[in-house]
C-alpha cells in the first residue's frame, strides 16, 4: 500500500511540475491572470504531493516495511529510530526524494510570498521552478524510484552505512546542505525569469536577496557541520581534507559568495549585469554538479558511472541548462549593457570586482583539482589522485588575499576616495593588524602564511569594529541616541549591512582557528599498559581499563583513560570502536575533550583482545578547534540578521542630510532604497 501511495504522489508531483512549467511561462508571456494563478496553485499542489511522498517514505522506514525497495536497502530492525528516520538521505533514491521535497517546499513558499505580486518576473520564475522540478520528479518516477516493490519481502535489511549512524550530526549536516543547494534554485529561477521577460533591471536581484542569503547561510552551516561531523566521527583528527564530496559543497558556496558581493555593485552603480546573471546560473549548475559527483557513482569509478542511468541523465540536464542559459543571455545581450562605469581604481566597486575575480579563480582551482582524476581515468584508465598539497598551494594565497579584501571593501566609499579619507579609514585597522601579526610572531609563529593570516585577520576585525563604531556615532548625531540603544537601531534599521559585518567577523574567527590549529597541532601515537601514564603536551593520560558493550545495532569496545591537566585530575575519556553487523571494518568513535583554548582528541587504534592489558591510542592536542564551530555559529547569526525584515521598512526614506552624513562617515548602505529611520 505504501508503495502505491508513494509512487502515485511522485507521479502527481511530476504532472503538477509540468503544469507549472507550461502555465508559468505562458502566463509570463501573455500576462493572463488565470494562467499566473494556475502556476501558483500548481506549486501548492506539487508541495502537497511531495509532502505525501516524503511522509509515506518516513512511515515506511519507521515501520520497517521491507516491501518498499528503499527500506529493504537501507533499513534494519536494529537501527535506532533516530538513525532510521534520517536514513532517508543515506542513499541515492532517498536523497533525491528529499531534494525533491525541499524543492517543492521552496516553490510553494515562493508562490505564497509573491501571491499578490504583479511583477512580470514571478510567473516566469514559477515556471522555471516547475522545469527544475520536472527533472527531479522525473528521476523519482524512473531510475531513482524509491517506492519499488520487493518480493519476496525480506524479514530484515542491512541498515544504513555505519558511518551515517555513528553520530547525531548526520541529522543536521545533509539537511543544511540540501536547504542550501536547493535554495539556490530560487535566485536562478528569477534570473532566468528576468532573461525571459526582458526585465533586466535590479528587480530580480531585490526579489531574491533574502532567498540567496538564506540559501548561502544554510550551505555555510552545512559545510561547517560536515567538518564537525568528520572531526567527531572519522578519527583522523582533522575537519577538512579537500575530499571530492567536501569540494562538491564548497564550489557553489564560493560562487554564491561572489554573487552576494557583486550584486551590490549592480544595485549601486548599474554595473556587472551579465556577470551577475552568469554567476547565479553558474552557482546553480555547480549545485547540480555537486549532486552529480556524489550521487552518480563517478567518484568510485568512471566505469561504474557509465553502468547506471543516473549519472548520464544528470550530466545531460547540466548540459541542457547551460546551453539554454547561454542562449537566453545571447538573446538579451542588447539589454545587458551596463550604464555605470568604474570611476576610480581605489573604490568599493573595484574591490568587489577584484573580490569576484579571486572567488572565480578559487572556484576554478578547486574544480580542476576535483575533476582532474576523473578526466585522466576517462581518457587512459589510470587512477590518480589530487591531494591536499595541491589545494593548499593554490588556495591559501587566494584565501589570504580575500581575507585582506574583506577588510578593505567596507572601509572604502563608492566611486572614488581621497588620500585623507583613506588615512582616516585605514590607520587604526593597519595598526591593529600589524600588532596582531607581531603578537603571532612573539608567540612562536614563524611560517609566512600563518603570520600574514593573523595580520590580515586583525586588520579585518578592526574594520568591522570601526564600521559598528561609525554606525553608532551616526545614530547619535541623527537620532540623539547612543550606547546599546544606538547599536540596536543600526542592527534593526540596516540589518542587511550589519548582518554582513557579523558574517565577516565569523569568517575571521574561522580563518584564525584554521591557522592556529594548523600551526600548533601536536600529535602522538602511543601504546599504554594498564595503569601506565603517557605525557601529551600539558596532558597526562593513564590507561584504566578496556570494556565492551552489546547495543541493539552494534557491538562496542571502548577504553577508559584518566586525564590529568597541569598535574590536576580532569576527568576521564572513552574512545571506542564500533562493530556493525554488515561492516567489514570497525568504525571508530574518538573522544574529544573541548575547551575554549584547545581540544584533547583520543582515538582508539588497537587493543589487547585477549586480556585487555594494553591499548594503542592516537592523542592529538588541537588548539583553537572549538572556535571553528563558534565561528560557524557567528556566521549563521549574521546571516539570520541579514535576512530579517528591516524595521520601519514601510516608513519614508531617510532625509538627504542623513544620507550625506552616512556617506561622509563611509556608512554607505547596500540597499539605498530600503534604508529607513
Amino acid at each position: 500500500m505504501l508503495n502505491l501511495i508513494g509512487s502515485v504522489s511522485i507521479a502527481a508531483a511530476l504532472l503538477g511540475a509540468l503544469a507549472v512549467l507550461i502555465t508559468g511561462i505562458a502566463g509570463g508571456f501573455n500576462r493572463k491572470p488565470g494562467l499566473i494563478r494556475a502556476a501558483r496553485y500548481g506549486l501548492y499542489f506539487v508541495f502537497a504531493a511531495m509532502t505525501t511522498a516524503f511522509i509515506t517514505m518516513e512511515v515506511a522506514l519507521l515501520t520497517h516495511d521491507f516491501s518498499v525497495e528503499y527500506v529493504a536497502r537501507v533499513g534494519s530492525l536494529e537501527t535506532p529510530p533516530y538513525y532510521t528516520a534520517i536514513s532517508l538521505w543515506s542513499s541515492l533514491d532517498g536523497s533525491i526524494l528529499f531534494w525533491g521535497w525541499i524543492l517543492s517546499a521552496y516553490g510553494a513558499l515562493v508562490a505564497f510570498v509573491n501571491r499578490k505580486s504583479v511583477s512580470r518576473l514571478v510567473p516566469f520564475a514559477q515556471g522555471v521552478l516547475g522545469f527544475v522540478g520536472l527533472f527531479f520528479f522525473g528521476l523519482l518516477t524512473g531510475p531513482a524510484n524509491p517506492f519499488g516493490e520487493v518480493f519476496p519481502v525480506p524479514t530484515n535489511g542491512p541498515g544504513p552505512n555505519p558511518l551515517l549512524q555513528n553520530h547525531p550530526l548526520m541529522g543536521l549536516h545533509p539537511p543544511m546542505l540540501y536547504l542550501g543547494y536547493v535554495g539556490l534554485s530560487v535566485p536562478f529561477a528569477f534570473a532566468v525569469g528576468a532573461l525571459l521577460s526582458g526585465k533586466l533591471d535590479d528587480e530580480w536581484i531585490r526579489s531574491t536577496r533574502r532567498w540567496t542569503v538564506a540559501a548561502w547561510a544554510f550551505l555555510s552551516v552545512g559545510i561547517v557541520a560536515g567538518g564537525w561531523w568528520s572531526y567527531e566521527v572519522l578519527g583522523w583528527g582533522g575537519y577538512w581534507a579537500w575530499d571530492p564530496v567536501e569540494n562538491a559543497s564548497f564550489l557553489p558556496w564560493l560562487t554564491a559568495t561572489a554573487f552576494l558581493h557583486s550584486v551590490m555593485v549592480q544595485e549601486r552603480r548599474g554595473m556587472l549585469k551579465t556577470w551577475n546573471l552568469s554567476l547565479i546560473i553558474g552557482t546553480f549548475l555547480l549545485t547540480l554538479f555537486g549532486t552529480f559527483l556524489t550521487r552518480s557513482g563517478i567518484l568510485d569509478s568512471v566505469h561504474a558511472f557509465t553502468e547506471g542511468l543516473i549519472g548520464p541523465i544528470f550530466l545531460s540536464f547540466i548540459a541542457l541548462v547551460m546551453v539554454l542559459s547561454l542562449i537566453l543571455i545571447a538573446w538579451r545581450s542588447d539589454r545587458l549593457h551596463a550604464p555605470g562605469s568604474l570611476d576610480a581604481v581605489v573604490s568599493r566597486e573595484s574591490t568587489f570586482i577584484l573580490n569576484n575575480l579571486l572567488f572565480v579563480a578559487f572556484t576554478f582551482t578547486v574544480l580542476l583539482g576535483t575533476t582532474f582524476p576523473l578526466i585522466v581515468e576517462a581518457f587512459n584508465g589510470s587512477r590518480v589522485s589530487v591531494g591536499p598539497p595541491y589545494f593548499n598551494m593554490v588556495s591559501i594565497p587566494i584565501g589570504v588575499l580575500l581575507l585582506f579584501l574583506m577588510g578593505v571593501g567596507p572601509a572604502l566609499p563608492w566611486r572614488r576616495t581621497t588620500p585623507e579619507k583613506m588615512k582616516r579609514a585605514f590607520l587604526v585597522p593597519v595598526v591593529v593588524g600589524l600588532a596582531t601579526g607581531l603578537l603571532g610572531f612573539v608567540l612562536g609563529t614563524r611560517n609566512f602564511w600563518p603570520l600574514v593570516t593573523f595580520t590580515f585577520a586583525g586588520f579585518v576585525m578592526a574594520t568591522v569594529v570601526e564600521e559598528f563604531r561609525k554606525g553608532v556615532s551616526a545614530r547619535r548625531r541623527i537620532a540623539g541616541v547612543s550606547g546599546p540603544r544606538a547599536l540596536a537601531q543600526i542592527l534593526t534599521r540596516n540589518n542587511s549591512r550589519y548582518g554582513g559585518y557579523i558574517v565577516h567577523a565569523g569568517i575571521v574567527v574561522i580563518v584564525v582557528a584554521l591557522a592556529i590549529s594548523g600551526t600548533w597541532r601536536f600529535e602522538r601515537e602511543v601504546t599504554l599498559q594498564r595503569g601506565e601514564l603517557a605525557q601529551i603536551g600539558d596532558y597526562g593520560i593513564v590507561f584504566d581499563e578496556l570494556w565492551a558493550e552489546e547495543q541493539d545495532h552494534r557491538f562496542v569496545v571502548g577504553a577508559t583513560f584518566s586525564i590529568f591537566h597541569d598535574g590536576k585530575e580532569a576527568g576521564t575519556m572513552q574512545p571506542r570502536m564500533n562493530y556493525y553487523p554488515n561492516a567489514q571494518q570497525p568504525v571508530g568513535t574518538p573522544d574529544v575533550r573541548s575547551s575554549l583554548k584547545e581540544d584533547l582528541y583520543l582515538t582508539l587504534m588497537a587493543f589487547d583482545q585477549e586480556q585487555g592489558r594494553h591499548a594503542t591510542i592516537r592523542a592529538i592536542v588541537n588548539p583553537a578547534v572549538p572556535w571553528l564551530w563558534i565561528g560557524g555559529m557567528i556566521v549563521a547569526l549574521g546571516a539570520i540578521l541579514a535576512v530579517m525584515p528591516q524595521r520601519g521598512s514601510g516608513r519614508p526614506a531617510v532625509s538627504a542630510a542623513e544620507i550625506a552624513f552616512e556617506e561622509e562617515s563611509a556608512e554607505l548602505v547596500d540597499e539605498p532604497a530600503a534604508v529607513t529611520v
